[in-house]
């Protein structure tokens, strides 16, 4: 049985938290012991978040003046291996009897989307509001966040995974595959099958809702910081969702920075497949890919 896990950008970085690797590594080492023994049983695939990380190396490229900056997919392919890098460590760390691998992987993008020209994704820090005019005077698009702003760019609609034939060949023999990090390199295809780099950054949940679908995955599992999806969030009447189906779902607005995503990508996976996602906090791993915790979707 094939499992897609989506992991929160929280399993190495909590809000909050500054942007260093021992802190990133302590995260997931409290992580990766349930997460291993929840997909113990499963032939699983886990993608992750990079927002925090792909704009740090984002503010790194841009402060180093002898060269010009990074292009934003030049940075997620660096983030992908920096965080798969971590993220598959310490899952053989915490099982080493399974084989796994960090796979750098490229996302298709249609470079027509209108993501391209409404940049709503956002990644890197929260900075202070007195900032945002200095911000803005680099030709970066903002966006309020909290009493600050942050960064947003293109996220274009993920339309097919390059490297699927290498992913499910891994499955196959049995490891873990960590793969499609911040959603994957954003590229477009060329004549004659050529690929090429786009600057945007690319929805890991909904990434993975493709991924899961093109894989034929029994469950899509989203694990980030909240216990589930909560009707009236942030209000004294918020309720968390124990189970809903798709069409349900599609009635109810989510934040687009937040929970918006997680419950799109969840739906759309249902829809897809008419199989079952989930969407819980990482702590509760276990019990929400063994279905006792989170929000289930289903058809």
């Amino acid at each position: 049985m094939r499992l897609v896990v989506a992991l929160g950008g929280n399993a190495l970085l909590k809000r909050g938290e500054p942007l260093a690797a021992e802190v990133q590594k302590r995260n997931m080492q409290a992580a990766a012991g349930p997460l291993a023994r929840a997909c113990a049983a499963f032939q699983t695939t886990i993608v992750h978040g990079n927002g925090p990380q792909v704009g740090l190396l984002a503010l790194e490229a841009h402060a180093y003046k002898a060269a010009p900056p990074a292009p934003l997919d030049v940075l997620g392919a660096e983030s992908q291996g920096m965080i798969g890098y971590v993220i598959a460590q310490e899952l053989r760390n915490a099982d080493p009897g399974r084989e796994v691998v960090a796979l750098l992987t490229q996302t298709v993008v249609d470079p027509d989307d209108p993501a391209f020209q409404r940049p709503s994704k956002p990644i890197g820090p929260v900075y202070p509001a007195a900032e945002a005019e200095s911000l803005r005077a680099r030709g970066w698009s903002l966006a309020p966040d909290g009493d600050g702003v942050r960064r947003t760019v293109p996220s274009p609609a993920p339309i097919d995974i390059v490297e699927l034939a290498a992913i499910e060949s891994l499955l196959a023999a049995g490891a873990v595959v960590v793969c499609a990090g911040g959603g994957g390199v954003p590229v477009r295809r060329l004549a004659g099958d050529r690929l090429e780099g786009l600057e945007a950054v690319i929805d890991k949940d909904l990434t993975a809702a493709l991924l899961a679908a093109r894989l034929g995955a029994e469950r899509l599992v989203i694990l980030t910081d909240v216990d589930g999806v909560y009707l009236d969030w942030g209000t004294d009447d918020a309720r968390r969702l124990g189970e809903i189906t798709a069409a349900e779902l599609r009635g109810h607005a989510f934040a687009a920075g937040s929970m918006g995503p997680k419950a799109a990508a969840a739906r759309l996976f249902v829809e897809r497949t008419g199989k079952t996602a989930s969407i819980g906090a990482l702590t509760d791993a276990e019990a929400v890919i063994a279905g006792r915790a989170g929000t289930l979707v289903r058809p």
